[in-house]
This record gives structure tokens, C-alpha cells and sequence, in this order.
């Protein structure tokens, strides 16, 4: 079984921070302000000092980079109550939820069947509209992030190991898009988005069948996504197509941040 500390490295590397920094085993990022996770230090290491003195790091390398001061901080990890001790809190303010579940599953469960005579590793047909490109389209950036990116978006979303930009289009409209970066053996699911004008038709289901499809044929297994925890929906589509929990992360901050 993976472990925590492997899981949220490649998380981290499916995600890549426009900075990222070590300071022993923990990574220090930043990315303009876009997303948690690649604004935050990612504590699953030791990073080689108290972790009052590396918090205090974490805490200028965020004036540095303009940033607000946050800790990916696993729930039940050695380092939880030691932030807790220095004044560090939970981020009940966090925009995306203060506590995330990573959730873990095997593709081939919810991987999209290939008609005869289709190639491994090709999703286009697979099922009406769906293809996994390996450049983002106007309409997939315009859904899964904005029309117009910013420089920390396109970096964040466009790079990180070997990545396809899945989407639903129907009639040269975009209906539904997700991420899905390959880094070892994981595929890392990522901005799973449906116009609202075209939920439940299954759309999501069938656009991560063929994301598992693609990602099978570049020698992923298995799958990781990080999901907040009031996010119902995607917990339940999640779970119906076999995924599971692995552990939980919550954000920390200072008390004056």
C-alpha cells in the first residue's frame, strides 16, 4: 500500500507549484495565490528543524512570494499536534474547506471499454464527445479555470509530469472538463467541472472513463484524488466508481495571518 508520505509527494508533483522549495522534507510552495495546495507547505517530512523554527519558515517564504502563511498538515501525522502547539490553527476561512480527503482507487474499474479496432492509449470515440488531449482547448480552460488563464494557471494546470486536458464537446462546446496528470503509476484527477445546463446526464462518469482509459495506456494503475470534504457530489461519484479514502490534510495557518 502506498504510504502517506508517497501519496502526497506525487500529488505534489502532479501539481506543480510555480516555486517549490525544500527545507529538509517538507516543500514550501507558491503559485500566485492559486489553489491551497500549491500555496502551502506540505509537511509530510521532517524538515531537519523544530517545527516551531520551520513553521517561522514557512511564514517568510510567504511574504517573500506575497502569499498568505498555510500548512498542509495530515490529519493524525506526527507534525499535527506539534503545529497545533505553536499557535497555528485550522483555516476555517479556507475558500476550498478547511479538511480535504484524498481518496485512492484502481483505474481499471471505472476505465471506458475500447470499441474494436480503437487504439491503446486513444480515447477519441470511446464515448460520444470524449477525448483526452494533450493540449487544453479554449473551452476547457474557460471551464476548468477562466477564459482568459493566469501565468500561475496555466503553470499549475498545464505542466507536471505527463498530462491530458479531458473534456466533453458536443456541437464545439465544452460540457465538461478534468485534469488528469501521470506521475509513476498514479493518475492524480484534478478540476472536474460540468456546465451546469448539462449535469446528470453522466457526462463526469463517462469523461473519467476515458481518462482512465488514457491514463492506463501511459502506465498508470491507479488513481488519487483530493477532494473537500462538504464536496457531497464528487464524494459520491468518487466512491461509486470504487475509490476510498487514504487519509485526510487540513490546512493550518497563524493566528494573525
Amino acid at each position: 500500500m502506498t504510504t502517506v508520505l508517497e501519496l502526497e509527494e506525487r500529488c505534489a508533483d502532479a501539481w506543480p507549484a510555480l516555486v517549490d522549495e525544500r527545507l529538509g522534507g517538507w516543500r514550501l510552495r507558491a503559485a500566485g495565490g492559486f489553489t491551497g495546495r500549491a500555496n502551502s507547505a506540505l509537511t509530510t517530512g521532517d524538515p531537519g528543524v523544530p517545527v516551531a523554527d520551520a513553521l517561522a519558515a514557512v511564514s517568510g517564504f510567504a511574504r517573500r512570494h506575497e502569499i498568505r502563511p498555510l500548512a498542509h498538515v495530515v490529519v493524525g501525522s506526527p507534525h499535527e499536534d506539534a503545529v497545533a502547539r505553536t499557535g497555528w490553527r485550522v483555516d476555517l476561512d479556507h475558500p476550498g474547506g478547511a479538511e480535504s480527503l484524498v481518496l485512492t482507487g484502481p483505474l481499471a474499474a471505472f476505465a471506458t471499454p475500447k470499441p474494436e479496432g480503437v487504439a491503446e492509449g486513444v480515447t477519441e470515440g470511446v464515448a460520444e464527445g470524449v477525448s483526452v488531449p494533450t493540449s487544453p482547448s479554449e473551452g476547457w480552460w474557460e471551464l476548468a479555470a477562466q477564459a482568459e488563464p493566469t501565468p500561475a494557471q496555466r503553470h499549475v494546470l498545464g505542466s507536471g509530469g505527463v498530462v491530458g486536458f479531458g473534456q466533453v464537446a458536443r456541437d464545439g462546446v465544452v460540457l465538461a472538463a478534468v485534469r488528469g496528470a501521470v506521475v509513476g503509476d498514479l493518475l492524480h484527477v484534478a478540476r472536474l467541472a460540468v456546465r451546469p445546463e448539462a449535469r446528470r446526464r453522466g457526462l463526469a462518469r463517462a469523461l473519467l472513463g476515458g481518462l482512465a482509459s488514457w491514463a492506463l495506456g501511459r502506465g498508470a494503475t491507479t488513481c488519487a484524488l483530493q477532494v473537500a470534504e462538504h464536496n457531497t457530489p464528487a464524494l459520491e461519484l468518487y466512491r461509486s466508481l470504487g475509490c476510498v479514502e487514504h487519509h485526510r490534510y487540513r490546512y493550518w495557518a497563524p493566528n494573525h495571518s
